[in-house]
């Protein structure tokens, strides 16, 4: 602990400085020391020293920076919370309890970000599988409108947040049925789906601070957390197999998390019964909140159903 400086002069020094590896380097002591003064002199004094010239991210390029706006899309962020739900293939009038939940949350919790995870939209009726026993399935024009309205309270209870739509491949299914017939309306509004949802912003990637990445999926199966972060060598936080998981993951580099986000629809809906014939499924619906502090990602946390019109949280069961 670096006894040679009074409180003061450390916190003097911190705001000129800013960085506790560079303190760290101008006084002699280990990074460790430096940390553990800053939170004993927060504490103390009530007051936050804010990492304000971050060594770790300088003279390297944001991975966001060599790609195009529409294909990945960052937040730095040093405190707060990002709040991550995908596969909730919006049906008319199908209110589910992980939607309650989310918006309830999403109040409590006000999130500097909210990342719709991909799959937003089915596209049953113009999926690549036929329909079975005379299935029916709602139209295009009434995933969109409930789409528009499930997001719409979404953006409600947002108040202000960054809205973010890493898109599924349910959600590709809108613009390639209309390339693969009516490739000639390309550009006319309407004729992509980010058209009837301006208030969110599509990418296939969302990274947070450089080493933290929210997509709709990359490897697949059971343990796909674990083989995204193992394939990844970041946080990396997907959605697509329905799965609710925390997967850490340690080495010489540190700990890192795979996240999979499970589903906000119900995975007893009628848009999943008829394909996958109602067999069991190792699904499990609810969304994840994830909590930044001093830019660094802290273990993930899941919000899941528990019961009709109750999810856990944090040891609670919560009534929505």
């Amino acid at each position: 602990m670096p006894l040679h400086l009074t409180d003061d002069e450390f916190v003097a020094e911190w705001q000129k400085i800013g960085s506790p590896e560079l303190f760290a380097k101008t006084h002699q002591l280990s990074v460790r020391a430096v940390y553990s003064r800053r939170r004993t002199l927060e504490a103390r004094l009530n007051i936050e020293l804010r990492t304000t010239n971050d060594q770790r991210i300088v003279h390297k390029r944001s991975r966001v920076e060599n790609a195009a706006p529409n294909v990945r899309s960052e937040i730095k962020l040093e405190k707060g919370v990002v709040i991550v739900f995908s596969d909730a293939h919006f049906w008319p009038d199908e209110t589910t309890t992980a939607f309650r939940a989310l918006i309830k949350l999403i109040k409590e919790l006000k999130p500097v970000a909210i990342v719709c995870n991909g799959d937003a939209f089915d596209g049953g009726a113009i999926s690549r599988f036929p329909r079975i026993g005379w299935d029916h399935k709602p139209t295009v024009k009434d995933e969109i409108e409930a789409c528009k309205f499930y997001l719409g309270e979404i953006e409600k209870a947002a108040k202000g947040a960054k809205l973010i739509w890493t898109m599924g491949n349910h959600d590709a299914r809108f613009e390639t049925a209309l390339a693969s017939v009516a490739g000639q309306y390309e550009n006319v509004p309407g004729f992509s789906l980010k058209d009837h949802f301006p208030f969110w912003q599509p990418c296939w990637s969302f990274w947070v601070n450089d080493d933290t990445v929210i997509k709709h999926r990359f490897k697949g199966g059971r343990y796909g957390g674990y083989q995204n972060t193992i394939n990844s060598g970041v946080n990396i936080v997907t959605g697509h197999t329905h799965v609710l998981a925390v997967q850490p993951v340690t080495d010489y580099n540190g700990t890192r998390y795979g996240v999979q986000t499970g589903c906000l629809a119900d995975p007893e809906a009628m848009a999943f019964a008829d394909y996958t014939e109602d067999n069991s499924k190792d699904w499990r619906s609810g969304f994840a909140v994830l909590t930044w502090d001093r830019s660094k990602l802290l273990m993930p946390e899941l919000v899941q159903v528990w019961d009709e019109d109750e999810v856990q949280f944090r040891g609670k069961i919560i009534s929505v």
